[in-house]
């Protein structure tokens, strides 16, 4: 008898652990204390286990594990997010932004496409640049880069990227701050454009996408302050008039 009861407890810990596999958001007010307590949150907005998706889902997150993810199944907190139908949304600080996969739109939904969904939405306070976040960067409505180019490896790397990371909030909406690691061989091309080598850094760039124009902070300590002043004379719109890094040799801001 002892063992029977044991062994049904094992089988039903073992569905309740399925069940809660992701945490659940029962009204609005977790779904905004979720989205708020990371820089990038997926919430899958299903009507429950059985839903298209939802499996997916659950292995996708097992995947990414970087990104929290959670269910809600509240038509009612649908709603405050302006979706009517099983979706999955990926939300993110970097760009106050919101990107959704509706479920029935979606030609083939498989852990594996939902893995790349949020790898290249998967957008930061400051994001490492390569080939897959680039898609996830120039979709963004916010088409103004801080560029930080440093080289894995140096000390000056973890320290500006910690450095520029907390500074890039303040800016919100008005530029993406990515890191562009120079001791990568595919990212020459990059360093180029700004007319700069991998010896050069680290250094600070801003890249305008709306005009197609880039501009190097000089050379010299790299300040949060300097880098705050810098931005803030893009958005003053005193930059226009300054010549472009890289048009010629040692282009300078």
């Amino acid at each position: 008898m002892l063992i029977t009861l044991f062994l049904t407890f094992l089988v039903s810990s073992a569905f309740a652990k399925k069940d809660t596999a992701l945490p659940r958001l029962n009204d609005t007010k977790a779904a905004e204390a979720f989205i708020d307590s990371a820089e990038v949150v997926v919430i899958g907005f299903l009507e429950g286990e059985e839903s298209h998706g939802y499996k997916e889902l659950v292995a996708a997150a097992e995947r990414v594990e970087s990104v929290p993810v959670a269910i809600c199944t509240v038509k009612e907190v649908w709603a405050d997010y302006k979706l009517s139908s099983d979706t999955i949304t990926i939300f993110r600080k970097a760009d106050n932004h919101q990107d959704n996969l509706v479920v029935a739109d979606a030609k083939k939904l498989d852990a594996d496409g939902l893995v790349n969904f949020i790898t290249v939405n998967e957008i930061r306070y400051i994001t490492e640049y390569n080939q897959v976040s680039a898609v996830g960067l120039f979709n963004s409505e916010v088409k103004t880069h801080l560029l930080l180019f440093a080289n894995r490896g140096t000390k000056e790397f973890t320290e500006l990227k910690e450095q520029l990371r907390a500074l890039a909030p303040e800016f919100t909406g008005k530029f993406l701050f990515v890191l562009i690691n120079g001791a990568v061989k595919s990212n020459s091309r990059s360093l180029g454009y700004f007319g700069i080598k991998s010896q050069d850094l680290p250094r600070v760039g801003i890249y305008d996408g709306s005009s197609d124009m880039k501009w190097l902070l000089p050379v010299g300590e790299i300040s949060t302050e300097g880098v705050r002043e810098f931005c803030q004379s893009f958005l003053r719109g005193e930059l226009k008039d300054v010549k472009q890094a890289g048009a010629e040799p040692k282009t300078e801001l």
